[in-house]
């Protein structure tokens, strides 16, 4: 009977005997399924052991993390676990936490995005000048200033990958120049307040009060996630590749189920679920799916471990870069509208430099490498509701900003720590 081993890496299989005669087990031979269970448990756990021994924790610290961040201030102050916290805290992640899923793409490649903020700001200045000034349509203002998110974006990336200018440099012009911008749309009274009843400002006030929205979404996620698995495993089985074990899937669903409808339980104790919590959350699993899942997704991985290596692999490393940079561009104005709506008025907020800083801190603190190769779009989130919870926590306590600044400056240092000894640890067993 042959078992294939899951590796941390996603490695080849391993035996303990003969080969096997046919495909894959599914868990269900009369014969012989619970031998073939046990076997997959023992390789499971042998596979758990050597990613420990490597340092590969995978999101168990920024987990951790995160339940640490809670504790303390559950502890500190009763209502910081509240429905009416918790479901305000899930909308001020959207944001910061789509501009931070952007800044994933470009740190996947090795690189940075200084322009983000400014971005943000200025598809909120060009949505409200458009849409209040000028009197456009929401819903074409918002076209537009997604587009010139994206047009900036792109911009960055030719000057980039075509032209040779670094990343930094030219992203930190872009910083410069679109925060230029922002200030003269927005003109002297520095704000443009528009409709809180409009399309933009629904993006964060809309929320869906019948329960049985929540729940059906919660058992339809569940069920998509058990079904793709399941799928996934069959597929990667008749290949001859590593597949997860099924008593790792029903945990891995259980644990999505418990999340889920523990989570929509408590939001409909307050408002009902979020508008802007559902988009953020289609965000991220397309984000992830598209990175995970498709050839281009994988070219940016690829890219990330090794640009003359993706390059020999047949890799576009000039179209791939500046695709990335559109991503993120395009993010951080899809972000902007999400900050202009939560403040009803477009702002200089976005644009002063937090926004940046947040955005980066969560990319990394959710456990994306600043040396490329190595994240996911749920980094993004993570690191975002720690930073998120750690501000609201502070908020309660009537903390002030500098305190909140000093801590998230440590969780930060933390997170860039682990990520270089994790590296270090790569490097060291020629994973890297």
């Amino acid at each position: 009977m042959a078992v294939r081993e899951p590796t941390p890496g996603g490695g080849g299989d391993t035996s303990n005997g003969g080969a096997s005669s046919g495909g894959p087990s599914d868990g269900h031979d009369s014969h012989d399924g619970h031998g073939r269970y046990a076997a997959q448990l023992t390789a499971y756990a042998r596979a758990v052991r050597h990613r420990l021994r490597e340092r590969d924790l995978g999101p168990a610290p920024v987990l951790l993390a995160l339940a640490l961040t809670w504790i303390v201030f559950q502890a500190l102050d009763p209502n910081f676990l509240s429905p009416r916290n918790l479901s305000i805290l899930s909308v001020d992640i959207v944001g910061t936490g789509m501009v931070a899923v952007g800044i994933v793409f470009v740190l996947l490649i090795g690189e940075i995005d200084l322009s983000v903020g400014s971005l943000a700001g200025l598809a909120g200045a060009v949505f409200a000048a458009l849409n209040v000034t000028l009197g456009m349509p929401e819903w074409l203002a918002v076209i537009v200033a997604v587009v010139c998110g994206t047009a900036a974006g792109a911009l960055h990336g030719f000057s980039f990958a075509r032209i040779g200018v670094p990343a930094f440099v030219v992203t930190l012009a872009g910083l410069l120049a679109w925060n230029g911008l922002m200030l003269y749309l927005l003109g002297t009274e520095t704000s443009i307040n528009f409709s809180d009843e409009g399309l933009v400002a629904q993006l964060t006030s809309r929320y869906f009060s019948t329960a049985a929205v929540g729940y059906g979404l919660a058992a339809l996620a569940t069920a998509a996630y058990l079904v793709l698995c399941l799928h996934d495993r069959r597929r990667r089985g008749a290949a001859g590749m590593p597949y997860r074990p099924v008593v790792d899937i029903w945990i891995r669903t259980a644990l999505l189920a418990a999340v889920t409808f523990t989570s929509v339980h408590v939001l409909n104790r307050f408002e009902g679920l979020p508008l802007a919590l559902l988009i953020f959350l289609a965000v991220v699993v397309v984000s992830d799916v598209f990175l995970r899942r498709t050839p281009y997704g994988r070219k940016i991985l690829a890219l990330g471990g090794g640009v003359e290596a993706a390059r020999r692999a047949g890799v576009d490393v000039t179209r791939v870069r500046i695709a990335v940079f559109m991503v993120s561009g395009t993010l951080a104005a899809v972000g902007g509208l999400f900050v202009a709506s939560r403040l009803t008025s477009a702002s200089q907020v976005p644009g002063s430099g937090m926004l940046l800083i947040n955005a980066i801190a969560a990319a990394v603190i959710g456990g994306t490498s600043l040396f490329g190769g190595r994240g996911s779009a749920w980094s993004a989130l993570l690191g975002v509701l720690i930073i998120q919870s750690i501000a609201s926590g502070m908020a309660l306590l009537g903390v002030g900003s500098p305190v909140q600044f000093m801590i998230t400056g440590g969780v930060l240092y933390t997170a860039v720590v682990l990520d270089a000894l994790t590296r270090h640890s790569a490097e060291t067993h020629g994973r890297a």
